[in-house]
């Protein structure tokens, strides 16, 4: 019999240690938190300092009933929650419902869930760490009250069914905010000219920039300036007047915390923040790797430091040095600095193993999990390489009395490179540039003359990446939020995803100007990111929760009763489409629901037609010539369906393949993009047509 009880959250998780331990230990999982706030009520007893009236979690009474069951006959017990402030939380609810000793070391913390960490940590148990309780018990508190005292002025001033939440009405103010940069952004016009040049005996032309007169730069706002410029150097001599020549090194990325797997995940495989935690989070509670058993892949995954253990760093140094030599080795191990000294309580987003390499485990593991799991090994592997050296050349060119600038890059040591480049969302990687050597006073030959008109861009929408960023540069949430935050204001319908962007819809629009008007404090940047370092100072035990608490909630309430009088009555105005009902023959608008947004016939109760909002396709059905829509299946899948599936009479195409820009060059119908390994294949949509083309190399994001 086992006598020693081992507590997690989750029954992977469970599954995975229970493959390291001996007979002697019992594994369980609580499935998650088993105690919360209620929520038919606030649960928070103001008048008695904000004192927490938790309960059972509906439906967990059978696990909690097994739990106690398991504790009864156990000599010991360990809770072995994540090893974090929500982790911790979790652990001292268990504590309390099993009767632990508040003096008892039963917590065990690792940071990854392989044999040697499992084993070590029960080595050392520990109390649990109140601090780190207490400021997860300020953040639920205080969320709590934010949302349930402001949701039902919402309810009541705007539309029922409305909540504001403290971090997430932040989030879309941010959204909101760029989308009136981007509609009262003015494009300003201006122009570039490229010349083409010949160097004497090389036959490929290099491009140089127009600077300027006289040696300073020079802004060229309109056509007539251009055309001045073209008039005065078309019989000019360009001459090199001054060559510098360089060498510069570009450093690896720091391997990933929580913020930069999600934003390259989206820039590189084109996963939403959700989905790059659930799959992170199968990669880090175990696998069941073919020849080795259960272990988890990755090291914790809800973390905002860069650390790395010198146990890893020599792991990555022996890979490098013998896969690729021990010229792509640094001088010095690479070390990389957190923000704060808080930080350094977890190591960063890193293989378990180096030794277990993509190419290893990839037969044990889905598509999903093997994209990310290369993403993440690769950026950590890369981050322990030396940096990539270029050589670089930057030429002046006069032209008459006018400046032109020639600058390339040649690679000369492709360093960490050669495993990984990090994706950015404002600027092109690195590459190569070719000028060729160039003399002071050497002359040069005109081909050509490139004049192209520009216009100033607004500033982009956010992306899931862009904004994971945002928020995460102006200290706004940490690692455990920012996926949760992104997937509420999204089913709220603050929010809509359009392509890869966010967009805020008109009732986003509203709220978000309710919230900036009469509770400025809750939405504004540096206040909620003030907040977030403040309970960053509990944790540390530098300050009382219940501190924190009450010196917030002394504004709140004025704050609170003010918008309560001075709010009005808010119509949100329904957005029309040109979509017909075909029962009555009113326009169809758009609402939102509990799945997101769908069109529904104003006339209701009267006519309660409703239907999805189906993304036009731009191709025409291969069958019957009606339009074809990108559909989705109840969890998500998209498919291609003509309009006609449900009509009378029925046209049944369908299929999981995506359109490509092409059309078939013998029967004129769309060609299909059907993936197979890296490479994609183009194949025409009508079925009774056999045309194939092998295309490109598929890119990353595809």
């Amino acid at each position: 019999m086992a006598d020693k009880l081992i507590i997690v959250e989750s029954p992977a998780k469970a599954h995975t240690i229970g493959k390291f331990l001996g007979k002697d230990y019992k594994i369980v999982a609580s499935v998650g938190h088993v105690r919360d706030l209620p929520k038919s009520q606030m649960g928070v007893d103001i008048e008695n300092d904000f004192t927490p009236k938790y309960i059972t979690i509906r439906g967990k009474g059978e696990i909690i009933s097994k739990l106690k069951k398991e504790a009864k006959n156990a000599s010991t017990i360990y809770l072995a929650t994540d090893p974090d402030r929500e982790g911790e939380a979790i652990s001292w609810h268990l504590a309390t419902l099993l009767n632990i000793d508040k003096n008892e070391k039963c917590r065990i913390t690792f940071n990854e869930i392989t044999k040697n960490a499992v084993k070590n940590a029960i080595k050392s148990p520990r109390e649990i760490n109140m601090d780190l309780v207490d400021a997860q018990q300020a953040r639920r508190v205080l969320d709590r009250i934010v949302g349930y005292k402001i949701s039902p002025l919402l309810w009541k001033k705007v539309k029922k069914g409305l909540s504001a939440g403290r971090v997430q009405s932040v989030a879309t103010r941010l959204i909101c905010d760029r989308e009136e940069e981007i509609e009262k952004f003015v494009p300003e016009e201006y122009w570039t000219i490229t010349a083409k040049l010949l160097k004497g005996g090389v036959k490929a032309p290099f491009e140089a920039k127009f600077y300027g007169l006289d040696n300073k730069k020079t802004e060229l706002k309109s056509e007539e300036e251009v055309n001045k410029v073209l008039d005065e150097i078309k019989d000019a001599v360009f001459v090199v007047q001054k060559v510098k020549k360089g060498e510069k090194k570009k450093n690896p990325n720091a391997p990933f915390t929580t913020s930069t797997m999600q934003q390259e995940a989206s820039r590189k495989l084109g996963f939403s923040t959700k989905k790059t935690m659930m799959v992170a989070q199968q990669l880090y509670e175990g696998i069941e790797v073919k020849g080795v058993g259960a272990v988890g892949l990755v090291t914790y995954i809800r973390t905002d430091s860069t650390r790395i253990s010198e146990e890893a760093q020599n792991q990555a140094a022996k890979y490098i040095k013998e896969k690729f030599g021990e010229s792509y080795l640094p001088k010095e191990k690479n070390v990389y600095k957190n923000k704060s000294a808080s930080q350094d309580a977890h190591e960063c987003i890193r293989p378990t193993s180096v030794e277990m390499d993509p190419e290893s485990v990839k037969d044990s593991l889905t598509k999903e999990q093997y994209r990310l799991y290369k993403l993440i090994w690769d950026r950590f592997v890369a981050s322990q390489m030396a940096p990539a050296v270029y050589d670089t050349i930057n030429a002046d060119i006069e032209a008459g009395k006018y400046l032109f600038k020639a600058s390339g890059s040649t690679v000369k040591f492709p360093g960490f490179t050669v495993l990984y480049q990090e994706d950015k969302d404002d600027e092109t990687e690195e590459g190569e540039v070719i000028v060729p050597e160039l003399a002071e006073g050497e002359s040069l030959k005109l081909k050509k003359l490139e004049p192209r008109q520009h216009f100033t861009q607004p500033p982009p929408r956010y992306t899931e990446a862009s904004l994971v960023k945002a928020l995460e540069e102006k200290g706004i949430g940490r690692p455990s939020t920012y996926a949760p935050i992104i997937t509420t204001i999204l089913a709220r319908g603050y929010v809509v995803k359009e392509g890869k962007t966010l967009v805020p819809t008109e009732l986003g629009k509203i709220v978000t100007d309710i919230m900036k008007n009469y509770f400025q404090d809750i939405v504004d940047v540096e206040f909620t990111a003030q907040m977030e370092k403040t309970l960053d100072e509990v944790e540390e035990g530098e300050k009382r929760w219940v501190d924190v608490m009450r010196s917030f909630y002394s504004q709140f309430v004025d704050v609170l009763k003010n918008a309560e009088e001075k709010i009005g009555n808010i119509e949100v105005p329904e957005e029309v489409t040109d979509e017909i009902c075909e029962k009555c023959g009113r326009n169809m608008v758009i609402k939102v629901g509990k799945k997101g947004r769908f069109l529904a016939c104003p006339g209701f109760p009267e006519c309660r037609n409703a239907k999805p909002i189906l993304e036009d396709a731009g191709v025409t059905c291969p069958k019957c010539g009606g339009k074809v829509y990108i559909k989705k299946t109840r969890k998500g899948r998209k498919y291609l369906g003509c309009e006609n599936n449900n009509s009378d009479p029925k046209c049944d195409f369908m299929t999981w393949d995506m359109p490509s820009k092409e059309n078939c060059p013998k029967c004129g119908s769309f060609l299909l993009k059907k993936y197979s390994g890296r490479k994609v294949q183009l194949k025409c949509s009508n079925e009774n047509c056999d045309y194939v083309k092998t295309g490109k190399e598929k890119k990353e994001d595809e």
